[in-house]
């Protein structure tokens, strides 16, 4: 029997009633608000009765509500009962499981492929490249990634029962794994660069990162630190009070971090530091990548306009917009955009109009004739409209063909797998050295992985032309050219690992690392071979400069109109 949802005129009544009592009946907008409302439930209910095949009203109201909650913008999400768990470990970093990362593999089988030092399945004995036969009891062959990881997670306390295979020793074994509150600490890595650098990356603003980040200074600051590199590329941003929190460990008690203005001025509140500072006068950079979003654009974009930081990497990602989680009916919730944020120069950094949409329903960036000059506490100038610009602009080191072919088949990644399996300790992570007679091996492992195929960007290109020489009529003419320019194009594997091979020795270096030491052993060496960070360490190490960025005598990239590479 088709299945029907309920929906009666006592629910329209009630939500008229509740519009009416506001006083709302006479405003054309709230009359549009009951038209439509009541059209969709008549919708809803005669397409429910005469659809000519059975379907899953659940998963039809599922689809209507978030198609309209996306016509606003990306971030105002219904988050449904099931989708708690994956909200609260963006917002707190904390759930219940194991602490690895999985990913899909060459097989039907879902593979480890990093985990956190110290947690469950850490402790169970895992280690990346092994793959997930089953959990307690449940075969996972074929499954989904997110399949696997809900039979993961689980209620603290309670045993994850697994069954591993282990393709680097070719064994098959049982494992328990006792899951637990899983707290990721959002600092993955801090240390000294030297005896007065200071280094701390963040990943993202969970609730109490500001906390860790207070801790990670002060421990650098009882090792001599002097100066600061904040590392805050990727990390998509987060709780708000703690990216207020966080820019108050630099800046006096009091100062004025972010404004927010809703809809109504009524709505607009003002954030302050409320703590006293660590350092308000150690000299800091702090870097910043595309990635670089809402609550970090935040930290970077206050220290930036109040002069207290140079900003250096790609210009932020520009999510100017603030959301507020508000519960509904049957533990429901909405994240709904609330407000914008305006950073102390007053400017406002989101890049996106939602709210001006073309016909077809695209959304475009702030036009320049609406990018308007600000001034940050010095009096420099500064721009709104398009994230956080950078005072020292670095240029992303795009990767040869082949290097990403080999990293994004899992190439290098097995390849460290085995190079553990064949060395049980390494030198600590500063001493480690990927030798030549260690790549040599690299490229005989190559060697054998049949299924690797790469194709490079030029031969590409030429397929192009070949293809636009044969609609203008000039192939068969210049045949022959064309066949010797595929031949000497063609992609040679052995000359191409040969001249990629220090950038190739960098990854399978950072995999193998990564592997023994875990995320903070990965950062740690990428901050030595690092573009952003040598900057950074040159103008830290260049006080003439630093302070002549801050006070603008320097020129800064984040003082230019919207420079073609910002």
């Amino acid at each position: 029997m088709k299945k029907k949802l309920k929906v009666t005129a006592a629910v329209a009544s009630i939500l008229a009633v509740g519009v009416v009592t506001m006083g709302l009946t006479h405003d054309k907008r709230e009359y549009e608000v009951i038209k439509g409302l009541d059209i969709f439930f008549a919708l809803f209910r005669t397409v429910n009765t005469f659809y000519v095949d059975e379907f899953e009203p659940k998963t039809v109201l599922r689809n209507g509500i978030d198609a309209m909650l996306e016509s606003l913008d990306p971030y105002t999400n219904f988050i449904d009962e099931k989708d708690m768990e994956d909200f609260k470990l963006m917002t707190t970093g904390e759930y219940g499981g194991v602490g690895a990362i999985i990913s899909k593999s060459d097989t039907d089988y879902i593979m480890v492929r990093e985990l956190y030092k110290g947690l469950p399945a850490d402790e169970a004995g895992l280690i990346p490249g092994d793959r997930i036969l089953s959990i307690n009891g449940l075969d996972m062959q074929g499954k989904k990634v997110s399949d696997v990881s809900s039979n993961l997670r689980g209620t603290p306390g309670t045993d994850a029962k697994l069954k591993i295979y282990r393709p680097s020793t070719n064994e098959t074994f049982e494992t328990t794994a006792k899951r637990r509150v899983i707290q990721l600490n959002p600092v993955n890595y801090y240390g000294m660069i030297d005896n007065e650098i200071g280094y701390i990356e963040l990943s993202s603003f969970t609730q109490g990162c500001a906390q860790e980040v207070k801790k990670a200074l002060v421990d650098l600051k009882s090792k001599g630190c002097k100066k600061l590199v904040l590392d805050l590329r990727a990390n998509p941003g987060g709780i708000l009070d703690d990216a207020i929190d966080m820019v108050g460990l630099f800046v006096p008690k009091k100062s004025l971090v972010l404004t927010t203005r809703g809809r109504y001025a009524s709505q607009t509140r003002y954030h302050y530091t409320t703590a006293d500072p660590i350092d308000t006068v150690m000299p800091i950079t702090v870097l910043i990548s595309r990635g670089s979003a809402s609550a970090s654009e935040i930290v970077t974009g206050a220290l930036q306009d109040l002069d207290r930081a140079v900003v250096i990497g790609q210009r932020s990602f520009g999510k100017g917009l603030v959301q507020s989680t508000r519960p509904l009916e049957h533990n429901t919730y909405v994240k709904v955009t609330t407000a914008k944020y305006y950073i102390p120069s007053g400017r406002c950094i989101q890049a996106l109009d939602y709210t001006h949409r073309d016909k077809d329903g695209a959304v475009g960036y702030v036009p320049d004739s609406l990018i308007h000059e600000f001034h940050t506490k010095g009096g420099r100038a500064v721009y709104d409209g398009g994230g956080v610009s950078p005072d020292i602009h670095v240029d992303i080191d795009t990767a040869t063909n082949i290097v990403y072919s080999l990293i994004y088949s899992d190439v290098i990644f097995h390849y460290a797998v085995a190079y553990r399996h064949n060395h049980k300790e390494i030198a600590a992570v500063k001493d480690f050295v990927f030798t030549d007679e260690d790549y040599d091996d690299f490229c005989k492992f190559v060697a054998t992985r049949k299924n690797f195929t790469y194709k490079n960007k030029t031969t590409e290109a030429l397929k192009k032309l070949v293809a636009a020489a044969k609609s203008d009529k000039y192939y068969d003419d210049n045949k022959q050219l064309f066949d010797n320019l595929s031949k000497t194009l063609e992609p040679d594997l052995n000359k191409d690992l040969q001249t990629s091979k220090e950038e190739i020795k960098k990854y399978i270096t950072s995999e193998i690392l990564t592997s023994y030491y875990f995320r903070a052993g990965q950062i740690e060496y990428a901050i030595t071979c690092d573009n952003d960070v040598d900057e950074a360490l040159k103008v830290l190490r260049d006080e003439k400069r630093f302070y002549g960025i801050l006070s603008g005598k320097v020129a800064s990239h984040a003082g230019d109109k919207r420079l073609s590479n910002s």
